[in-house]
C-alpha cells in the first residue's frame, strides 16, 4: 500500500484499545505512540491523545485516538468506567494506594464476608466523594499531589460520583477484590478508604485494572509491544486491517 493512503488512513480517525502497562503514566503511552506514527507514516506531526486517564500504578483499558478520532475523546471519557479492584483491610496509606508507605494499623477480625457485602450495597448509587490528597485535582493551579508530597494541608471540594454496580469478587481476611461500574472522575483510590472506615477499620488500594470505558473493553485491546509492532510494519497492511 503507499504511504499516502496509509497516511490518510490514520489522520482520518483512528480508535486504539490499549493494556496499558504497571509503572507507565497513560501520556507515555500517548507519546510513544505518536513517536512511532510520525515515523512510520514520515510526517513532522499527528493528533494523538487519550480518553481517560489511568494512575501509573493500574493498569488495563487506555482508549487512544489518533487523528481526527481525538474529536471523540470527551464523548468516550463521559462514558461509565469498569474496574477491577484489589483492596488491602487493616491498614491505610496517605495516598490511598501503594504510591506511600503504610501509615496506621486497625483490626480486621470483625470484618466478615457478608459485613463486606452489606457495606458495599451502601455504596451503590450517587455518592459525594472527596478526592485524594494525592491525585492530580488542581488546587491554586498545581495538582494536590504537589502539595501533599510536601507535606502542606491543602482543601479539597468533594464531588457527586455514582456506582452503577458493585460486586465482591472475592473475599480474604484482608484482602478484597472488587468489580466496580461507575461515573467519570470517580476515584476507586477514595472508594478503597471509605470503604476501610465504613467497616470500622482501614484500607487501601492494592492493585487497579479498568477493564471497560462504555462499549469498549479490554478484552478487545492491543499490549502496547503489539500495537507498536502494528504500527512498525504499516506497509504491510492492506487498508482493511489498518
Amino acid at each position: 500500500m503507499e504511504l499516502e493512503t496509509i497516511r490518510e488512513t490514520y489522520q482520518s480517525g483512528r480508535v486504539v484499545l490499549i493494556n496499558k502497562p504497571l509503572q507507565w503514566t497513560s501520556f507515555d503511552v500517548v507519546n510513544k505512540i505518536r513517536w512511532h506514527l510520525t515515523r512510520a507514516l514520515q510526517i513532522k506531526k499527528i493528533k494523538v491523545g487519550h480518553a481517560g486517564t489511568l494512575d501509573p500504578l493500574a493498569d488495563g483499558l487506555l482508549i487512544v485516538c489518533i487523528g481526527r478520532a481525538t474529536k471523540m475523546i470527551e464523548a468516550i471519557q463521559d462514558a461509565p468506567k469498569e474496574y477491577l479492584a484489589a483492596i488491602d483491610l487493616g491498614a491505610t496509606t496517605p495516598s490511598y494506594d501503594l504510591e506511600t508507605e503504610i501509615e496506621q494499623e486497625y483490626p480486621v477480625e470483625h470484618i466478615t464476608e457478608d459485613l463486606v457485602i452489606e457495606t458495599l450495597k451502601g455504596f451503590k448509587g450517587e455518592q459525594m466523594q472527596m478526592p485524594p490528597a494525592f491525585s492530580a485535582k488542581k488546587v491554586n493551579g498545581k495538582p494536590a499531589y504537589e502539595y501533599a508530597r510536601k507535606n502542606i494541608d491543602v482543601t479539597l471540594k468533594s464531588k457527586k460520583v455514582f456506582f452503577h454496580e458493585i460486586d465482591l469478587q472475592y473475599f480474604e481476611p484482608k484482602h478484597l477484590k472488587v468489580r466496580i461500574n461507575c461515573s467519570k472522575g470517580t476515584y476507586i483510590r477514595s472508594f478503597a478508604h471509605d470503604l476501610g472506615q465504613k467497616l470500622n477499620s482501614g484500607a487501601y488500594l492494592q492493585g487497579l485494572t479498568r477493564t471497560a470505558i462504555g462499549q469498549f473493553t479490554l478484552k478487545d485491546a492491543w499490549t502496547l509491544d503489539q500495537y507498536i509492532d502494528k504500527i512498525n510494519r504499516l506497509n504491510k497492511y492492506k487498508v482493511g486491517e489498518l
